[in-house]
């Protein structure tokens, strides 16, 4: 069984701490190097003690000479912070980016979310996402273009969780382009900071709160792209789409409940409700690590904690004549760490589900 060396930069981090913790208990990984900023010098389990394997290991500054030299780098940085650093490792090592900084494809959808230096797009690292139809009407998938990469991209967690929930519509034309997602969202959603007075518990506890509201949030463009990719379209075919995105962060350390709809199309309308549901167990028949919940089930994020589980559903108002789609996820496994380990097990050519679980820690 091979055995790759891993380097993980902002390992102090929630998504570089949940890396760490999926990685040390893969058969295939050995963690060899963390880095950080403000953490360097700090012996790692000053940081992670839940991660006792790795407790050891000291905390070194995030530069291209100290995470040169390892089969596989995972960068857990800021936007803007994982571009420049990047350009500057090793082209034979595998660069996994939890970061934004390769995600999107379109220039001008960067310069309207982001601002600053724009960046090559990477290989997109969710396996499971429609990307079209072959010419047997099968579903693509972006899994066949991750094998054998050396840089991924990995995926926002909100942006994970809006694209399981709704994309089988989307792909089969089931509904409008006019979406609206809601979303509940744990605060580590929001970072490992105190930049905001509503980060400290005596502001978050027994309230919720929305945020980047109004249509600002940086997930949006990359849910769209997305969704023009499963309707067989490629980048530029985002602006076919809208998007009502509001996050609403409530008390609990992880998890994401969204809640995505969208008007009925004529072909949607013509449908039963169980020929749409159809539509879904299709979709995600054979998908490890997708869950379509029984009829009349609905996702709950304590069902999928500490897992890379999506948990599904789909419903029918026809009374308003919109089609309901629902996700349950970890945003930190599944909507990050756990979604690019499962990405970089098919680029090494292991078993995608290598080192992940789609069991939850409940209650």
């Amino acid at each position: 069984m091979p055995k790759y060396t891993v380097a993980v930069a902002g390992a102090t981090g929630y998504a570089g701490g949940e890396a760490l913790r999926i990685l040390a208990a893969h058969p295939n990984m050995e963690v060899t190097c963390v880095a950080g900023h403000s953490s360097v010098g700090d012996r790692l389990g000053k940081h992670m003690p839940h991660i006792p394997q790795l407790a050891d290991l000291t905390v070194e500054d995030t530069t291209p000479d100290v995470l040169n030299g390892h089969d596989i780098i995972v960068l857990a940085l800021p936007h803007g912070a994982s571009g420049a650093l990047a350009a500057q490792l090793d082209p034979g090592s595998i660069v996994v980016d939890l970061g934004a900084d390769h995600r999107l494809e379109e220039r001008s959808a960067w310069d309207d979310y982001y601002g600053g230096d724009f960046y090559e797009h990477w290989t997109y690292g969710m396996p499971e996402l429609i990307v079209g139809h072959d010419a047997n009407g099968s579903y693509l998938r972006q899994r066949e273009t991750l094998r054998g990469v050396r840089r991924i991209a990995g995926p926002g967690c909100n942006v994970t969780a809006t694209t399981l929930a709704m994309q089988p519509g989307v792909a089969e034309g089931l509904v409008g382009h006019d979406l609206v997602a809601d979303l509940v969202v744990g605060y580590s959603g929001a970072g490992k900071n105190l930049k905001r007075t509503n980060l400290l518990a005596a502001e978050a506890l027994g309230s919720v709160v929305p945020y980047g509201v109004g249509g600002t949030h940086r997930h949006i463009p990359e849910i769209l792209q997305n969704l023009a990719h499963a309707a067989g379209l490629d980048a530029a075919g985002a602006g076919e789409f809208t998007l009502g995105f509001t996050p609403v962060l409530a008390p609990m350390s992880r998890g994401i409940l969204a809640v995505v709809s969208a008007p009925l199309s004529e072909k949607g309308a013509s449908m039963s409700d169980a020929e749409i549901r159809a539509v879904w167990e299709n979709a995600y028949a054979g998908e490890h690590f997708m869950n379509l919940l029984p009829e009349g089930e609905l996702p709950a994020t304590g069902n999928v904690i500490g897992s890379n589980a999506a948990h599904i559903q789909v419903a029918v108002d026809r009374k308003a004549g919109r089609l309901l789609a629902f996700s349950a996820i970890d945003n930190l496994n599944r909507g990050t760490a756990g979604q690019a380990v499962q990405s970089l097990n098919i680029a090494l050519g292991i078993d995608e589900s290598t080192g992940l679980t789609t069991i939850g820690v409940a209650p």
